[in-house]
């Protein structure tokens, strides 16, 4: 179990702070360099392996966790379940690093609490991007990793065991997780549904608290799950 621990920035306001868990250390030079260069953004930490990012987002409480899938010992998966499933940790957000897009194992770490997911060969205006979306609470889904996502749901049968019934949702917020599970922004749903986008994103919330889904992310996946949306074949 390997860390690396940096001094953590001022207390100035706008700073995100990220921990790197990869067990690749030319891959972690590489993401560093590219935060590091932006005064809105800190590396704090460095791991190379589940355990060591479990302890440090514990000690260090980071904005986002950038979590490799793949690694000896505790993998990524299991350490976004342990992080997600935390309570000190709900304002820790994990976003997933992957050589092989979205996979089994992403969707996997998907399920277990991570915001969104990204290629490991982006380009790095998309990763700083990316850090930006997950840091502010936003689930990182493209219309296009919502489609990916949909493909895992047509290959195989949902699961049988929703976290909550869609009796909990009202008639619009059923609407507003659906049009989500589509891929649509609060923008989107907004201009389609004619409302606000504030509007738009409360009935989002409020639909993620309902079903205690910590994100975006998590609403599309108990979207497709529950039967609440079925996958359109091609």
């Amino acid at each position: 179990m390997t860390e690396r621990l940096r001094e953590a920035p001022s207390a100035r306001s706008g700073v995100t702070r990220v921990v790197i868990v990869d067990d690749q250390a030319l891959m972690r030079a590489g993401f560093r360099a590219l935060l590091d260069a932006e005064d809105d953004l800190a590396v704090v930490g460095e791991a190379t392996d589940g355990a060591s990012a479990v302890e440090l987002a514990r000690r260090l409480r980071p904005d986002v966790v950038l979590m490799d899938v793949q690694m000896p010992g505790l993998d990524g998966i299991e350490a976004t379940r342990r992080i997600a499933a935390d309570p000190d940790l709900a304002a820790v957000r994990v976003l997933i690093l992957t050589n092989y897009g979205l996979d089994s194992y992403v969707f996997a770490a998907l399920r277990a609490g991570a915001s969104g997911f990204l290629l490991k060969d982006a380009d790095p205006a998309d990763l700083l991007r990316a850090v930006a979306v997950v840091a502010r609470g936003d689930a990182l889904l493209a219309p296009v990793v919502t489609r990916t996502l949909i493909s895992e749901f047509v290959a195989g049968p949902p699961a049988a065991d929703p976290a909550a019934g869609r009796d909990v949702l009202t008639a619009r917020e059923q609407e507003m997780v659906e049009l989500v599970a589509r891929g649509l922004s609060n923008d989107e749903i907004a201009e389609r549904l004619v409302i606000s986008p504030l509007t738009a994103k409360t009935h989002v919330n409020r639909a993620m608290m309902k079903l205690h889904c910590r994100d975006r992310a998590q609403l599309v996946v108990w979207a497709y799950e529950s039967g609440l949306v079925t996958p359109r074949r091609r």
